[in-house]
């Protein structure tokens, strides 16, 4: 039995409640390697290095809900030491060489199948796949030393934004099982829309995620539900893979305030990360 089986061994010290973070991950390597302008990505980097000394304490593992990777079904790797997949293109040589040698957690891995599967969702482990630069990128940023368990969770590939937050309420428990859930993706995710001229609907979009995000849960859930109808949408996001993982921790902020923890621009484009259950939010 481990401490994220549903008996729970109670000699352990119980955790302090973890938050529930979405971060934007950045672009592909980006924080390693040159970049122009040359401070490009310093401010999300900064804010990446801080979210640990948001946290209540040390997180007995990290569960990432990764932009990066689709699934008929809500897929977790399993494997105890997982592989990195580079699943960027065209950049430095010396970025394929990048290395995040954290162990795996196959006991978290079937906790959250078991969640998921218990809300009425389909869910499944896979053993094979390994970690993708949503994942390990910003952890190596966030937790360079790589001492703590992780986990990587899939999207469904319907992109059905109320069963994602459904997804998030489902994942919620582990939160006091010391578990950090980070959902990594990017508030703004235009590929052919990231310079300085896309910055009004930038601007307007966020506008309006920062009020979604911050609002009441139940008009939280709802305006995210219906993100299409936000202004410039699908400017925005001409598919909505990078914004999904904040309705993941959209829904496992529960009754928790959320906050917006970073407000900055990349490259001319206004972008923002957030955060529920963190100090500040308390």
């Amino acid at each position: 039995m481990t401490e994220f089986d549903t008996g729970h061994d109670t000699t352990a010290a119980t955790p302090t409640r973890q938050p529930a973070v979405f971060i934007p991950h950045g672009g592909g390597p980006c924080f390693f390697m040159d970049w122009s302008p040359a401070d490009a990505w310093d401010g999300l980097a900064a804010h990446l290095r801080a979210i640990p000394t948001m946290l209540p304490e040390r997180p007995r593992a990290i569960a990432v809900i990764s932009a990066h990777w689709e699934d008929d079904a809500v897929a977790v790797t399993s494997h105890p030491t997982p592989s990195l997949v580079f699943d960027y293109f065209g950049f430095p040589a010396h970025t394929y060489e990048l290395s995040y040698p954290a162990p795996g957690d196959p006991a978290l891995a079937q906790r959250i199948v078991d969640l998921v599967g218990g809300a009425g969702l389909p869910a499944r482990l896979d053993g094979q796949r390994g970690w993708d630069h949503g994942v390990f990128v910003p952890l190596l940023v966030m937790f360079p030393d790589a001492d703590i368990p992780v986990v990587e969770i899939s999207l469904r590939s319907g992109l059905d934004p109320a069963e994602h937050v459904a997804i998030g309420q489902a994942l919620a428990p582990l939160r006091d099982e010391g578990v950090l859930l980070i959902g990594s993706g990017f508030s703004y995710h235009n590929l052919r829309g990231m310079d300085p001229s896309y910055a009004e609907p930038s601007e307007r979009f966020d506008a309006w995620l920062a009020q979604a995000m911050t609002s009441a849960p139940d008009e939280r859930a709802e305006a995210l539900t219906h993100w299409v109808d936000a202004p410039a949408a699908r400017i925005a996001h001409p598919r909505e893979e990078h914004l999904l993982p904040a309705m993941v921790i959209a829904g496992a902020a529960g009754s928790d305030p959320v906050v917006h923890t970073y407000d900055d621009h990349v490259m001319g484009i206004k972008v923002s990360g957030f955060a529920a259950g963190t100090p500040a939010a308390a």
